[in-house]
């Protein structure tokens, strides 16, 4: 089975999620209001993919990811003038309220009572840090600068990008595709998944299918004149440059960030096709809290620059 055939199949297969029309909508109108206002538009996806094992889902296949690199760039992206939109795994880290993970946010209220009335406020440790967060939050939405979709299985994960990835061809050059989701490598067809629950009176064979690779048709057909950037993850030190680079030049996109799972807070190798590059945070920079992404953030920006500037001179 040829490429084509193998993602093209994949939607034939798998009906879309029942909000996707909804989605779509949503997508439509952001990009319009952005490209209206002649703005540059960042699609980050994050966390990760589930693989169901029944249609009627009580166990199923999950990947790692938190979806910390993709919440935390996303407010970077913002805080650079970019329109996000935040494409995220259902109860992952969110831009902002990511922040008070760990927390419990009860204990940071007081209540008390004035003229017969509640009056809930933030106790003072807390407020310099939740000011300046609101303040953030509130500003992304009242600029019109952030939309959030959600997804849950590979299949609504595939369907969302090829939308989302549609919808924002219209922005040509102005775009970015910031692709840091971990999306699951297998999948079980729609049609193989048994209706209810397997029953767990023994070990059950599970046949697993690869998932197709939509950097192909995204590259290509989707938004040919975007700026796309991919994610590799390893824990053998030795694939990683190899297989970044070898994912690059299969899919001919614009970079790959590639990552050690151990280390992947502090450092990433940047690789394009002129060469490889290395951006880190010092062991004092990490302990004071400093955010890689910010760093990761910045340096693609300054990529996509470039990028839009020798188009435009292709033009």
């Amino acid at each position: 089975m040829n490429m084509n055939s193998t993602w093209e199949d994949f939607y034939a297969k798998h009906p879309p999620p029942q909000d996707l029309a909804q989605s779509e909508a949503l997508l439509k109108e952001f990009i319009e209001r952005q490209l209206e206002r002649n703005n540059k538009v960042v699609l980050v996806t994050s966390g990760g993919t589930t693989t169901p094992l029944e249609h009627n889902t009580v166990r199923f296949v999950d990947n790692f990811s938190a979806g910390t690199r993709g919440a935390v760039s996303a407010e970077y992206f913002l805080e650079n003038g970019y329109a996000v939109i935040f494409m995220h795994r259902v109860k992952s880290l969110e831009p902002f309220s990511r922040h008070f993970i760990g927390y419990k946010v009860l204990d940071m209220l007081e209540m008390k009572q004035q003229e017969g009335k509640s009056v809930i406020t933030v106790q003072s440790q807390y407020t310099e840090k939740l000011a300046s967060i609101l303040h953030k939050y509130k500003e992304a939405l009242n600029q019109d600068k952030l939309l959030q979709l959600t997804f849950t299985t590979v299949s609504e994960y595939l369907w969302l990008l090829r939308s989302a990835c549609q919808a924002l061809a219209c922005l040509k050059n102005k775009a970015i595709l910031y692709l840091a989701a971990a999306v699951s490598d297998f999948y079980i067809p729609s049609n193989e998944l048994s209706v209810h629950k397997i029953s767990s009176s023994g070990p059950p064979t599970i046949s697993l299918k690869l998932v197709p690779k939509l950097l192909a048709p995204l590259v290509n057909l989707w938004v040919p004149q975007a700026f796309v950037v991919s994610f590799k993850l390893e824990t053998d030190e030795n694939l990683l440059i190899s297989k970044a680079r070898s994912a690059l030049n299969k899919y001919k996109h614009n970079l790959v960030i590639a990552n050690m799972l151990q280390t992947r807070k502090q450092q990433v190798i940047i690789v394009n096709h002129e060469n490889d590059y290395v951006i880190s945070l010092t062991d004092e920079q990490l302990n004071k809290g400093e955010e890689i992404e910010k760093l990761i953030v910045n340096n693609l920006i300054d990529r996509h620059q470039c990028f839009i500037r020798s188009t435009e001179k292709v033009k």
